[in-house]
Order: structure tokens, then C-alpha cells, then sequence
């Protein structure tokens, strides 16, 4: 619907003959209606495209969400891991402050040598050094979780240890299927599809007529109350010949459409790798577990070996620094090998498309 107004002044141009310079208002006012009757479809698969785009860019959103959540997953998981690796530096630094002790005490009632005090010191230089660096690691996690949160200037807060073993069952055909049925960029990348599929029809419209239909009720005059009118009609446009406009217009939708069609294969390849890498880096992770287990509990038992024959004077200090190194290691591998599995597990569930 279209409404206007308009106001002119018309005077005559004076001539030899008249020098009469009256000039004229005029008025005009007009409301017009115009109708699309029938265009072959044309509307209609407008409409379809901006619907299947408008989905496209929702679904689009849930992916950077996803995302997020996995990224604040991966970040949390990292946190707790610097928060045991840190305290396994401060068992290993407690260790050779008691270890330091002994040699002293030994030293000074001439049972053992300088050598064990210096080699004693040392080790507990190293280990305080290691403490630093793992307090370091885990302020930088915790930065990092913050980042991934969003939070700038976050106050301190506690984190629940949720760093454990729990078997996650689920076989490879179920993760793949999984997510080739929920994952929103598949899911978004097929709308955009589709929208193309309609765009190559919207193309073939330029080819038929549109028929439309107007109506429009007019004022106009010098003088009020102003002389009215009105009118009704339809139109059709038929095109005849666009220069092979259409044809092109055609080919290139055509086009576009074959372009996303290979990039939806592509995406689909790419979702299946993922699926496969994180199944295999779970699988990888789960296997490590119950041997890093198994290790921890064979350094404990070696470590108390070493302190108790060091104790009793028939152990030197490198029985004990090499059973606490290993024993630290032996922690530290068996962290490592919760975190992969938890990050393997929420990277699983990032690729299958749930949360």
C-alpha cells in the first residue's frame, strides 16, 4: 500500500497581450493498493530460502555454543589437573624436607657423610623449584578456565574434584550414528542445501509471468473539498527475452548448489574423523588408567622401601631420590592419563553432537 501528498504553486508566465500573475495552488493526495496475484511460486520459495537461511544461522549459534562448552570442559579438566600435580610437588618437597632432616641428624652423629646432606639439599632445591612452576601451571589454568567462562577479574572459588574414573560405554557405530543425527553443523549445512535446491527453483520463476492486481483512490484540485476518483486493475508481465539473464541466473544457482552439496560431504568425512579420533584417544586414555594405577601403587611401596632401608642405614640418598622421582612421575602419569580420558570423553561428546 502506497499513500502520498502533494502541494504545487502554479503562475502563468506573463506575456505582451496578459500581465496577469494570479498564481494557483494545487492539491493532490492518492492512496494505491498493489497485489501480487499469482507469480508462479516465485514468493513462496522467497520465503522458503530466508526460512531454511534462518535455521542455518539458529543452528549455526548451537555449534558456538557447543563449542564453549567444550572449551570450558577441557579448561576445568585442566585446572584439576594442575591442582594434583601441584600438590604431588608439595608431597615431593615435604619428602625432602624430612629426607633433609635425617641426613643431618646423621651427619652430626657421624654416621653418614657431608655427601648426603649436600645431595639431600639439592634435591630439595629442585623439588622447590618444581613447586614453583607447578603453582605457576595451575594459576594459568585457572586463567584459562576464567577465559573460557568469559570472567575477567573472577574472585576466588572452589572446584569440585570430579577428576575420577568412570567407564563411559559406547561403541563406535552409536557415537558415529549419534552424530550424524545431532550435529548441528551437519544439520545447518543441509539447510543451507536445501535453501540452494530452492534458489536453482526461484531462478526457473524469471521464465513465467507474475500477474498482479492495483487499486488506487485520488484527490486532487485548486479548491477544497478536492475532486476525487478512483481506479482498479491488473497487470501481467510476461518476460520475453533478458539477454540470457535467466539462463545464467540459472547455471550459477546451479552452481552454488554443487559447491555446498561436496562442501556437506566434506563436513560429513570431517565429523566422522572426529568421531573416530576422540573414540580412539577415549579408548587410549581408558587403557593407560589401571596401569598408571598399577605404577603408583608399585612407586608407593619402592618409595617406603627406600626411606625404611635409608632409616635403617643400609640405604644411600639416591636409592631415595631416585624411588621419590619415581614416584612423583608415577602420580603424575596417572593424572595425566584421568584428564586425556575426561577430555577424550567430552571431545566424544562435542563430535556427537550432545552435551
Amino acid at each position: 500500500m502506497d499513500v502520498s501528498s502533494g502541494y504545487s504553486k502554479i503562475a502563468p508566465v506573463p506575456t505582451a497581450t496578459s500581465l496577469s500573475s494570479n498564481a494557483v495552488d494545487q492539491y493532490t493526495s492518492s492512496i494505491g493498493l498493489k497485489q501480487n496475484i499469482y507469480d508462479f511460486g516465485k514468493t513462496s520459495t522467497q520465503v522458503k530460502i530466508q526460512k531454511f537461511n534462518t535455521d542455518a544461522a539458529k543452528l549455526d549459534l548451537e555449534s558456538v555454543s557447543e563449542q564453549i562448552v567444550f572449551n570450558v570442559k577441557q579448561a576445568y579438566y585442566g585446572v584439576l589437573q594442575a591442582r594434583k600435580n601441584r600438590t604431588v610437588t608439595e608431597e615431593a618437597v615435604m619428602q625432602f624436607e624430612h629426607h633433609l632432616g635425617q641426613a643431618k641428624g646423621f651427619f652430626e652423629m657421624g654416621i653418614r657423610s657431608k655427601f648426603d646432606v649436600t645431595k639431600a639439599e639439592v634435591d630439595l632445591s629442585a623439588a622447590k623449584l618444581n613447586l614453583i612452576r607447578a603453582d605457576n601451571a595451575f594459576k594459568i589454568a585457572i586463567v584459562s578456565l576464567n577465559n573460557a567462562m568469559g570472567v575477567i577479574g573472577a574472585s576466588d572459588y572452589v572446584l569440585e574434584d570430579i577428576l575420577e574414573f568412570k567407564n563411559y560405554e559406547i561403541i563406535f557405530d552409536d557415537a558415529t550414528a549419534k552424530a550424524f543425527g545431532n550435529r548441528n553443523d551437519m544439520q545447518a549445512i543441509a539447510a543451507r542445501r536445501k535453501a540452494l535446491e530452492e534458489n536453482v527453483e526461484l531462478a526457473k520463476t524469471n521464465y513465467y509471468p507474475a500477474l498482479t492486481g492495483n487499486a488506487a483512490y485520488n484527490w486532487g484540485g485548486s479548491k477544497f473539498p478536492l475532486e476525487d476518483g478512483w481506479n482498479v486493475g491488473a497487470t501481467i508481465t510476461l518476460p520475453i527475452f533478458s539477454g540470457f539473464l535467466t539462463k545464467n541466473q540459472i547455471a550459477e544457482a546451479e552452481a552454488n548448489l554443487n559447491v555446498i552439496k561436496a562442501n556437506e560431504d566434506l563436513l560429513r568425512q570431517n565429523v566422522y574423523f572426529e568421531v573416530q579420533q576422540a573414540f580412539l584417544n577415549l579408548k587410549e586414555a581408558e587403557s593407560r588408567i589401571p596401569t598408571a594405577e598399577l605404577a603408583v601403587k608399585q612407586a608407593t611401596e619402592n618409595l617406603d622401601i627406600a626411606n625404611g632401608r635409608y632409616t635403617a642405614g643400609v640405604g644411600n640418598p639416591i636409592e631415595v631420590t631416585d624411588a621419590q622421582v619415581a614416584y612423583s612421575n608415577a602420580k603424575t602419569a596417572y593424572i595425566q592419563a584421568l584428564s586425556d580420558y575426561k577430555v577424550a570423553q567430552a571431545a566424544l561428546e562435542k563430535a556427537m553432537g550432545v552435551r
